[in-house]
């Protein structure tokens, strides 16, 4: 059964949770939110522990019915990751199912898919790649994930998500109380904006938003590679940007992968902004 469907019952014919969604990042809000704002979606954002940020969106683009929400959420994880150093874990849930999607770098996205009643859908391998992208405790997490890739009658899609984020917390992971997976989207939301230190963060203007991104992650040491630097580096990294861009949004078309194609779109933006900065900018 596609997740894109609105009804709400499950594989079992119970009622199933509502589609909701939220995106983890292992940084600080201040890093995440430059790079947040490439994604032009309205979303929440506030710390979750010392290392940890959460994204909450405000808007619901999988109940349009042209992508499921895990799609959707995939999409935007793989965005985030290539422009970030570090990685995207994006949960997500429905009345079908309910699953993660963790995003690092150029890599490929690794997932697990639980159904809703918690019978496990995924590959085992999956959870092992996912602890060691994560840094975890090759012993003692990698044992609390493979228990989660087992038959438990006890445990639905939304304890098994549980589940996962209880491996986190020994990573530093601290969700607010009330963002809990299984809960609808509005609830999440409301949740989030009533937090101590959350923020709103939404497009801006292109330029605003890539010179934002690249200075959250590439930091002082990098300038001379940014575009409005003025260094013939610059010119050098947003050529290189468009020559791996084109080739990744073709591929991306081809294989009808949202979040290849997003990525290879951003790519292609910075290195197509950076070239027009250079050939508009004064000379001296």
């Amino acid at each position: 059964m596609s997740t894109a469907r609105s009804s709400r019952t499950g594989p079992s014919g119970r009622a199933g949770p509502a589609p909701g969604a939220l995106l983890l990042c292992r940084a600080a809000p201040d890093a995440v939110a430059p790079a947040a704002r490439l994604l032009r979606e309205r979303m929440l954002l506030t710390g979750a522990g010392d290392e940890w940020s959460v994204l909450v969106p405000e808007g619901k683009p999988w109940l349009g019915g042209e992508e499921p929400v895990d799609r959707v959420l995939t999409g935007w994880a793989t965005a985030l990751a290539v422009g970030a150093p570090w990685p995207v874990l994006a949960l997500w849930w429905d009345a079908d199912r309910g699953g993660y999607t963790l995003a690092s770098g150029f890599r490929r996205p690794v997932g697990y898919v639980w159904l809703t009643n918690g019978t496990p859908a995924g590959e085992d391998e999956a959870m092992r790649t996912f602890a060691a992208r994560l840094s975890l405790d090759p012993v003692l997490d990698v044992q609390s994930l493979d228990h989660l890739t087992k038959p438990d009658p006890a445990s639905d899609a939304r304890a098994r998500l549980r589940g996962l984020l209880a491996v986190l917390t020994r990573a530093g992971l601290t969700l607010p109380a009330g963002l809990t997976p299984g809960e609808p989207a509005d609830r999440l939301r409301e949740v989030a904006r009533v937090q101590p230190n959350a923020r709103s963060v939404e497009a801006d203007g292109w330029r605003d938003v890539v010179q934002g991104e690249f200075e959250a992650v590439a930091g002082r040491r990098l300038t001379p590679w940014l575009p409005w630097s003025g260094d013939p580096r610059a010119r050098t990294l947003s050529l290189a940007q468009v020559a791996t861009g084109l080739p990744l949004t073709a591929w991306a078309l081809r294989h009808r992968s949202g979040g290849w194609l997003t990525a290879g779109a951003l790519l292609l933006a910075h290195g197509a902004l950076g070239l027009a900065y250079d050939l508009t900018r004064p000379r001296d």
